[in-house]
């Protein structure tokens, strides 16, 4: 195998470490056997075009990242930013402990509302996110939680989600593997209840939060990625690109949520 191969072995079993993952639960995600995954990281197998892809969409970082060996992304909360970074090359997405409490709130209350449905894993509990911070951001031209999205083939992804849950994990909630019709799947179950009055949620943010809620999740993981797959935003951004919240003022029906007047479209 030649030296990229090694590199990027190296490299991957690094990242699945950063993130806590075990080898059995990474397979699992990726629908290979634990005995594949340490093939890999061993640098005794090499790893398929598909299998970058479902990688980069595992540890939510794009495909150019992880297969550029000197490259990484660097998620930072508030309380961590005194911290250099890692690497000298990392992206570096900083989360304002503002933005962080919301996160978790607003995760929260989604995982008390349909946490448990048996289709609500990870792939469907992004867009929910998505289509909430989108949805608001058309509606009342303001960040609702704010967070990062990348455009990926699965559809939007928040960046900064793994790392927030990671801090998350034991005290607000906890993840669980499980399988959806014989596919590996990734659920959160809420471990307390969630704090609202605390990131000072107004009327508006409430009702658009359940309007998602209420209209998006009903669907599996291939039927909610399919529907974002047709949403202006995510349409016209380049492939593993940052998600421009001003895209959403370009919407067709259905997705916009907004009345616009002409005054708005002079």
């Amino acid at each position: 195998m030649d030296i990229f191969y090694k590199k990027l072995s190296k490299k991957i079993k690094t990242v699945r470490e950063k993130f806590g993952l075990s080898q059995e639960s990474l397979a699992g995600q990726l629908g290979v056997g634990r005995v594949a995954i340490s093939q890999i990281e061993n640098g005794e197998r090499k790893i398929s075009a598909e299998e970058i892809v479902k990688l980069s969409r595992i540890f939510n970082m794009p495909t150019d990242v992880l297969l550029d060996l000197n490259k990484d992304i660097e998620v930072v909360l508030e309380k961590d930013l005194r911290s250099k970074p890692k690497k000298k090359n990392a992206i570096r997405i900083s989360v304002p402990q503002k933005n962080l409490d919301k996160f978790k709130e607003v995760l929260l209350y989604v995982l008390s509302k349909v946490g448990s449905k048996p289709n609500v894993g990870e792939a469907v509990l992004y867009k929910l996110l998505y289509f909430i911070d989108f949805n608001y951001y058309e509606r009342y031209e303001e960040q609702l939680i704010g967070a990062t999205y990348i455009k990926n083939h699965y559809g939007p992804t928040p960046t900064e989600f793994i790392k927030i849950v990671e801090d998350m994990e034991g005290k607000d909630l906890v993840k669980i593997q499980d399988n959806y019709f014989h596919y590996p799947q990734t659920k959160y179950l809420p471990l307390r209840a969630p704090d609202m009055k605390k990131i000072n949620i107004t009327g508006n943010e409430q009702k658009l939060i359940d309007d998602v809620i209420n209209s998006l999740s009903d669907m599996n993981a291939k039927q909610i990625s399919e529907y974002s797959h047709n949403d202006v935003p995510w349409m016209t951004t380049e492939e593993e690109e940052v998600i421009d919240y001003e895209s959403v003022f370009y919407r067709t029906t259905p997705y916009s949520v907004r009345e616009y007047s002409d005054d708005d479209i002079q």
